[in-house]
């Protein structure tokens, strides 16, 4: 698969490696995933984690203010602008943008989401929940998509699917903790039908018959994500459906584990390095080919992000990285990109000892303090 053409690479080794450490740190599930996963996919991935990780953080901090909204608005003006500023993490997904043609609407839906999040946003049906879980879950899906050179709305609408069903399954999964927080996001309908007064339960968490079904309802929900997704990965590029498998299979493992009865308002769900280990033999071995529910509807709730990405122009290319028996090749491509990274961080660090108020470029996302 060709790399992108990047006519400027705002981004350093050290900005790059940054990233990783971000997703080593934060998901070990994606990390897992991510090792299985060509290096021009992998670098890319990492890139995107850390940019939701930085906003869900900063949001987070800020309890959703407008601060952190028109902090984030700007850092997108500035990465679409073609200007990013010092954070490794603006910097990177930067590259990213660009390099593979992301609109602007997929991370702004993200911030979008990640703000009812902070505002403690309740969802009355499952389709409002789905419209949440679109934006803070399934954009992650569009954004690899369009890493690994799919634009497809169909590909795209399976790779919101398994990002939705990974909402769900972290839902479910931390409906315990998120109540300790305040938070509440099982469907407002789906409890009452059970029973179950919202306010009442969420003042005295328990894991109950009623809530028990609500649990049931959203894992089945994640399972019939989980299984259309297959086609989306089946028509990604070879060497990326094992990684991205691997991702579908260790988070359905989590949905499993609790509908076999660990109570996940006193429990968290995980699963051990033996069954990580084999969940990647699974996906391994599985077959990833059948692309036989590609064209099915796809949630109505994405729509919008389908459109962006088709009135997006797809980016210019670049000839692929060398193979690696073409030895004297990828060695020049290696200097030009050393001597392009060395000459980018002369002037980074140039323009940092001019502007002292802003952090240096290898530190979070942080400015003035």
């Amino acid at each position: 698969m060709p790399a992108p053409f990047l006519p400027e690479s705002f981004s350093t080794p050290a900005n790059c490696a940054a990233c990783r450490t971000s997703i080593k740190q934060g998901s070990q599930s994606f990390y897992i995933a991510s090792l299985l996963l060509p290096v021009e996919i992998r670098e890319p991935a990492y890139s995107v984690y850390a940019f939701c990780r930085m906003a869900d953080d900063l949001i987070d901090r800020q309890a959703g203010g407008g601060d952190a909204i028109r902090a984030l608005g700007a850092m997108l003006d500035r990465i679409y602008g073609g200007n990013p500023g010092p954070s490794f993490v603006e910097r990177g997904f930067a590259d990213v943008a660009n390099g593979f043609g992301i609109p602007r609407a997929v991370p702004e839906a993200l911030i979008e989401g990640l703000a009812w999040d902070a505002a403690g946003r309740r969802y009355e049906t499952l389709d409002d929940l789905v419209a949440y879980a679109v934006r803070v879950a399934g954009t992650v899906g569009f954004m690899m998509t369009l890493v690994m050179d799919r634009r497809d709305p169909q590909v795209l609408a399976r790779a919101c699917d398994l990002g939705v069903a990974m909402q769900l399954t972290n839902i479910a999964r931390d409906i315990g903790e998120d109540a300790a927080n305040g938070r509440l996001y099982m469907p407002l309908s789906w409890l009452r039908d059970g029973g179950i007064d919202p306010e009442a339960w969420l003042a005295a968490p328990c894991y109950q018959a009623g809530i028990r079904s609500v649990v049931d309802q959203l894992l089945a929900e994640a399972d019939v994500l989980y299984e259309r997704s297959l086609s989306g990965i089946a028509a990604l590029p070879g060497n990326c459906r094992v990684g991205i498998n691997v991702a579908r299979l260790l988070y359905r493992a989590i949905g499993r584990r609790i509908a076999a009865g660990v109570d996940p308002v006193t429990e968290r769900a995980v699963t051990s390095w033996p069954q990580k280990l084999k969940l990647v033999g699974a996906a391994m071995a599985a077959p990833t080919a059948d692309r036989t529910r590609l064209a099915e509807p796809g949630i109505r709730a994405a729509d919008f992000l389908i459109e962006a990405v088709a009135a997006t122009p797809a980016p210019r290319r670049r000839p692929a990285i060398p193979p690696w028996w073409h030895v004297g090749a990828r060695s020049v491509r290696m200097i030009h990109l050393l001597q392009g990274f060395s000459a980018r961080q002369a002037a980074i660090e140039a323009a940092n000892r001019n502007r002292p108020f802003l952090v240096r470029q290898e530190s979070k996302f942080v400015t003035g303090k």
